[in-house]
């Protein structure tokens, strides 16, 4: 299917191309300053700590929709030797294979592409099997570090877990900016709750994916004007699934990482960190989020942790 013209005229007006200049690789990013991390700072009040990561385990969120994106595959490979002969200090090791875009994790820009382009404009092309993404891999996004925001849309709605046939429209966003009692400034890493995620809690990983309520087509333009720096939520796609224009598959990973040069991440446990910034009355926080730095990656797995 061709991308339509309303695509191409959300992609016109959050475009970044070139914004930060032709050798950019990291995009919105830029705008975490060092005055927006020291602002960020002044938000830890209490010094609590909310990790946002799933556990990495074999029977994780992954059901087998994307080929060889696989659950994390952890296997001992040597378990109290004696390196150094009998009697020595004993050692076991371990190793693991996985999906990078397996669990919680951070979306690196050449992650999607579409009309052969990736951010600012580069060829598609530029991704290989050996060389991996020799532009904007994950491994140039070097720290994500910035004041975080909670947008509870399902808790702003009186609800527990959103229907999954919601997309999470800008109305939406800007209802739950209002709940909190915050207002979205440039630099902020947004993080969207939908309460999806209880539902692979509870066991079932399948519905989990699908229905899911996501983020609308619409979104992109409201993170674009309030300069967000990344955005990621509580869902295995990010986005509504099925998507809400028929067979339009992946816009908003197109728009945001492609047009607009904004990480997203995807799977984050937003649970307890809903109910703690309910009891404590503010929705913001310092977030500490730093990718893994595999060279050339278009992933990478991340533990966030919101410090209150």
């Amino acid at each position: 299917m061709t991308l339509p013209p309303e695509f191409h005229d959300i992609a016109e007006r959050v475009n970044n191309w070139g914004r930060w200049g032709a050798d950019d690789e990291i995009g919105t990013l830029n705008l975490i300053t060092d005055e927006v991390v020291r602002a960020a700072a002044t938000e830890i009040r209490t010094g609590r700590r909310i990790p946002l990561a799933l556990p990495l385990k074999e029977d994780g969120v992954q059901a087998g929709l994307i080929p060889g994106r696989v659950n994390p595959l952890h296997t001992m490979v040597q378990i109290n030797q004696e390196l150094f002969g009998p009697g020595t200090v004993a050692c076991s090791d371990d190793a693991v294979t996985m999906g990078l875009q397996s669990a919680t994790h951070w979306d690196a820009l050449t992650h999607v592409s579409h009309s052969g382009r990736i951010y600012n404009g580069r060829p598609a092309s530029t991704i290989t099997a050996h060389g991996r993404s020799e532009f904007s891999g994950i491994d140039k996004a070097r720290h994500i570090v910035s004041r975080g925001v909670l947008l509870d849309v399902a808790r702003a709605k009186g609800l527990d877990r959103l229907p999954g046939d919601h997309a999470v429209t800008p109305d939406d966003l800007a209802e739950a900016e209002e709940f909190g009692g915050v207002t979205v400034r440039a630099g902020d890493v947004v993080l969207v709750r939908t309460g999806q995620v209880q539902v692979y809690l509870a066991g079932d990983k399948h519905g989990y994916g699908f229905p899911s309520p996501g983020l609308s087509v619409r979104t992109p333009r409201w993170f674009h004007a309030r300069d967000v720096a990344a955005v990621a939520n509580d869902t295995l796609t990010f986005e509504i699934f099925p998507p809400e224009i028929e067979n339009l598959w992946l816009p908003v990973h197109a728009l945001d990482l492609v047009e607009m040069g904004m990480h997203q991440g995807q799977n984050w446990n937003l649970e307890e960190l809903s109910t703690a910034c309910a009891e404590a009355g503010r929705y913001r926080f310092f977030l500490s989020a730093m990718p893994e730095p595999f060279v050339g990656g278009t992933g990478t797995p991340v533990a966030p942790v919101a410090v209150l």
